[in-house]
């Protein structure tokens, strides 16, 4: 094998997978990316999941190639990593991603750098938003931060504060801003592109705020019964009360006095409607609202897109939650 010495690139995709071969990194099985790999050709953006790839879409335009880590379909919590998608991820120019939330990938950019990574927890940083901890407590906000713990509970060790950042269409504005920054410092010539495709994108992220903002303002009831307890940036936004059947976790079971607890919560505030997620799973929701004579409905916490086919789209799907809320929730 010849290479030329000071190659970076090569070189960083060599080690990545190396380390890859070795036992100590067990996150290097599992599923495969329905992406390719590096690009030669101008800048070579890898986003760790569907949120964050279509900032970087918007953004980078034609001037940029932006691979998804995560494949449409899969849970990006559960998303592990083969050689050719570390090697991917030493390889880029860029990695945008959220600490914490794919260990997989903290560990793969950790131990084989790429040329820049951009945390947008270094933009934004994680927050409490009354999503709670432990899944068997019912309340939220500053309920429960005071509430005990009930027995029974199963508790979330994962998380401690709510990743859930991109369903306030607000925070995704100044991650907009840096990675347009962090685009035009990696190619100077197209900087006056990545700037005006940032302002559309703020533009329309602020029209959505706003559609929300006047779709939620006034309605019967104020709660939402979520299958895990995804959208607190969300509900602490615009006025509602999340109410979770599972914690941040959406792996933890709910323990039975929970459920009890829900059942009573539902039965007295007039709740219609129980949901459950795209890509998580629907069981716990759909029994729920079978048992109480509810609807059942979905909820997007848009970590992913359905499917390679989709012609959805972060706007897309949001705009599809607010009409789930309105409905659910009596608004005018």
């Amino acid at each position: 094998m010849v290479f030329i010495a000071g190659d970076n690139r090569f070189m960083r995709r060599t080690a990545a997978v190396l380390a890859c071969l070795l036992p100590s990194l067990a996150a290097c099985g599992g599923a495969t990316s329905g992406n390719g790999g590096g690009d030669d050709d101008g800048i070579n953006v890898v986003a760790a999941f569907y949120p964050y790839a279509y900032v970087a879409q918007r953004v980078a335009g034609d001037a940029a190639t932006v691979h998804n880590l995560t494949p449409p379909g899969v849970e990006p919590h559960d998303l592990e990593l083969t050689p050719q998608q570390v090697a991917e991820l030493a390889d880029a120019d860029l990695v945008i991603y959220e600490a914490g939330f794919q260990p997989a990938i903290d560990l793969a950019i950790e131990q084989n750098p790429p040329g820049e990574a951009l945390d947008v927890t270094d933009v934004v940083p994680l927050r409490d938003t009354g999503a709670p901890v432990e899944t068997g407590a019912v309340e939220t906000g500053a309920d429960h931060a005071e509430a005990g713990h009930p027995d029974g509970a199963h508790t979330d060790t994962e998380l401690s504060a709510d990743p859930h950042l991109w369903l306030d269409p607000t925070l995704l504005i100044p991650i907009t801003q840096q990675v347009a920054d962090t685009l035009s410092d990696l190619d100077p010539t197209n900087a006056n592109h990545f700037a005006a495709n940032a302002r559309r994108l703020s533009a329309d992220l602020t029209r959505l705020d706003e559609q929300f903002q006047a779709g939620l303002a006034d309605c019967d009831r104020t709660e939402v019964v979520t299958s895990h307890a995804a959208f607190g940036y969300l509900t602490s936004r615009y006025g509602l009360t999340m109410v979770p059947i599972a914690g941040l976790s959406p792996d933890a079971d709910p323990s039975p006095q929970h459920l009890a607890e829900l059942h009573s919560l539902i039965n007295a505030h007039d709740i219609t409607t129980v949901f459950s997620e795209t890509l998580g799973t629907k069981a716990y929701a759909d029994t729920l609202a079978s048992d109480l004579g509810v609807q059942a409905a979905v909820l997007d916490p848009i970590e992913g897109l359905a499917d390679e086919e989709s012609d959805e789209d972060y706007l897309s799907l949001m705009r599809s939650n607010l009409a789930a809320l309105r409905e659910a929730n009596g608004c005018r």
